[in-house]
């Protein structure tokens, strides 16, 4: 589902370098992906996301070559081929539950208009818990709402890959449990892959895997 190699990465002011020789993930692994803060994490999430490109190396992603491909290519496969959860939500707030939800469709085509996807979408939020919320807008939604929106929205066009950054950073306990539960339940019920960012080490044993960047840059194969 995900491979890395040789891979190497650095920002432009020269003060953080990511080089990850090998990393292997298999399709259908729940895996969660930590280390101390400035270890990289998000880097290599947006790395295999395509948001930012390397200086070098090979990443395939659910079949798709990230390094190969173009920019036009790289948003087009983040669009309708993958699911991002963001610690942040990264929901728009002038768009309502479902058009948040539809988003990828309208990045992707003009999908997000047929009766099927909609409902797709109304299902979707259903599942989460806002089928009565679809028509607000996520400035009147709790941090945790705001997140089940998000995950929503990263599963609409049923990816078989998933990643989510700290995606349960900024909810309380309660709140953190639950999006947790749905989030994984979600990708067990769909069969996809989770490759999850996380510093809470009280979650690790939800999953099937647990990643280390220290190995992850030593050159361990996961």
């Amino acid at each position: 589902m995900i491979d890395v190699r040789d891979l190497r990465f650095r920002y432009g002011d020269g003060g953080f370098e990511l080089v990850v020789p090998r990393l292997v993930i298999a399709a259908g692994r729940k895996v969660a992906l930590i280390g101390p803060s400035g270890s990289g994490k998000t880097t290599l999430v947006h790395l295999v996301a395509g948001i930012r490109k390397p200086l070098g190396g090979r990443i395939v992603a659910d079949g798709f070559d990230v390094v190969a491909a173009g920019e036009r290519q790289r948003r087009q496969f983040r669009a309708a081929r993958l699911g991002l959860v963001f610690q942040e939500f990264e929901l728009l707030e002038y768009l309502t539950v479902r058009e948040n939800i539809l988003l990828p469709h309208y990045l992707s085509g003009a999908a997000w208009r047929l009766p099927a996807v909609r409902r797709e979408a109304d299902a979707l939020a259903a599942s989460v818990g806002l089928g009565d919320k679809v028509g607000r807008h996520p400035t009147t939604l709790s941090q945790g709402e705001r997140q089940r929106v998000a995950i929503a929205r990263a599963l609409v066009t049923s990816p078989r890959l998933i990643l989510a950054d700290e995606p349960t950073g900024n909810l309380d306990p309660d709140a953190t449990a639950a999006v947790l539960r749905l989030l994984l339940d979600e990708v067990e019920r769909r069969g996809a892959t989770l490759v999850m960012v996380t510093h809470n080490h009280g979650l690790l044993g939800a999953f099937d895997q647990v990643i280390a960047m220290e190995d992850v840059v030593r050159g361990g194969s996961a």
